[in-house]
């Protein structure tokens, strides 16, 4: 008997047709002998509805009444599915995050799972119910509801996996698994059926939105296999990318995916102080309003001065600018810019390490289609640019082709 954690998201239990499809496929998995529990999300639309009626009250208001309104919906989708379970013959219980004891830290709208209580759930499936569990949200050592932010469905189910000691992670969704590239960019996009969790980790880490990155960070920090799979497959795992620790990259293949990401944007400070601990001074208070930064350059030094710039997620924009510009004025800065036109664009692949040359024919791609890059970040498997955000597709496509990502077995 295996123990499955599935994870199904918005589009997936969209309707209420959707959920009964839902409901018999976990059926059918119980009936091949496993135990299921299921995460879900909010049906389709409903998170944006619920965040429009709060920007209806106050975009600004308490981060903690936000979350207490966000988290209805996945409530809305257990009750549902629970009960189509039930109609079938399936015994079923439903679970908030609260009712499973998912516990968060208190950074509402971004809560980070600190601990999950597993006895309850497995005392149900002992029972032989189908243990049904709201993703997304959690709650506080307070008893606050918290919410773990966009994509955190996924997470709770890769979180659940780890505390159930689950036998494997299947995230549904509406496509059949990971491909080389978006394929509504490049229609060329090929499906790959098996990934190391750190080229996922990568590839979700830059803008690749098959996988929120704090699921897989769960994932590789406790290796848990994953497996991404399609709910609108009329036949159970016909097709899926499965994410694990083992590697099975041929040596000759170098780049495994382009991931790209459009919601970045970038801050300039300039002509701040060359001196120890203008980075801290910089970057603090950025980081004490929790607001991530991705990619950093800092300029030589000219003169005593340097200059500063980093990206942050474009929705932080506009309190990672206020707060610069607050650091700007109390050192003395020349000035403070920000640009929301640009994209990030990454090649990955755990092939990179044994190849040279990688990035370079990554930048000669992009120059022969005159796309001009604004700043460069690499790690071990992974080459990542900023260019102008109107050239993103074009840059996709053309390094999907330069790396040959569209041919059978490509990647070379």
């Amino acid at each position: 008997m295996a123990l499955i954690v599935q994870k199904y998201g918005g589009t997936s239990v969209g309707t209420p047709e959707r959920i009964q499809a839902v409901a018999d496929r976990v059926i059918r998995w119980v009936q091949q002998g496993n135990q299921v529990v299921v995460v879900v999300s909010a049906m389709s639309g409903e998170t944006n509805r619920l965040v429009g009626l709060i920007n209806a009250i106050d975009p600004d208001g308490s981060a903690r009444e936000k979350d207490v309104i966000l988290a209805t919906g996945e409530q809305v989708t257990i009750g549902l599915l629970a009960m189509a379970l039930e109609k079938n013959g399936q015994p079923a219980r439903s679970y908030t995050g609260n009712q499973a004891r998912i516990i968060t830290d208190a950074a509402h709208t971004k809560a980070r799972i600190r601990n999950i209580d597993d006895q309850a759930i497995h005392a149900d499936l002992a029972l032989g119910r189908v243990v049904v569990v709201a993703g997304f949200q959690g709650v506080d050592s307070g008893g606050n509801i918290t919410t773990l932010g966009r994509g955190g469905s996924d997470t709770t189910g890769v979180a659940l996996a780890v505390a159930l000691r689950a036998d494997e992670c299947q995230i549904y969704t509406d496509v059949d698994g990971v491909y080389t590239t978006d394929p509504r960019v490049e229609p060329k996009a090929r499906h790959i059926p098996r990934l190391t969790l750190e080229e996922m980790l990568e590839m979700a880490s830059q803008g690749s939105k098959v996988l929120q990155i704090r699921s897989v960070e769960f994932a590789y920090k406790y290796d848990m296999p994953i497996r991404v799979l399609s709910s609108f497959d009329e036949v159970d795992n016909a097709k899926s990318t499965l994410v694990t620790r083992e590697e099975e990259v041929m040596e000759e293949v170098m780049v495994r995916g382009i991931a790209f990401n459009r919601d970045e944007a970038q801050l300039t400070i300039a002509g701040v102080p060359d001196q120890p601990g203008v980075a801290f001074r910089i970057l603090g208070p950025i980081a004490e309003a929790n607001i991530e930064v991705d990619m950093i350059v800092q300029n030589i030094g000219s003169d005593g001065l340097t200059d500063f710039t980093f990206t942050v997620n474009r929705g932080d924009y506009r309190r990672a600018q206020k707060l610069l510009q607050a650091t700007a004025d109390a050192i003395g800065a020349e000035s403070c810019e920000g640009n929301t036109g640009i994209a990030k664009v990454s090649i990955v692949g755990a092939g990179m390490r044994s190849h040279a040359g990688v990035a370079s024919r990554m930048f000669s791609a992009l120059a022969s289609v005159g796309i001009n890059i604004h700043m460069i970040s690499t790690s071990e498997i992974k080459v990542s640019v900023v260019v102008d955000e109107k050239y993103l597709e074009l840059a996709v496509r053309e390094l999907h082709a330069a790396f040959g990502l569209g041919d059978e077995g490509g990647g070379a």
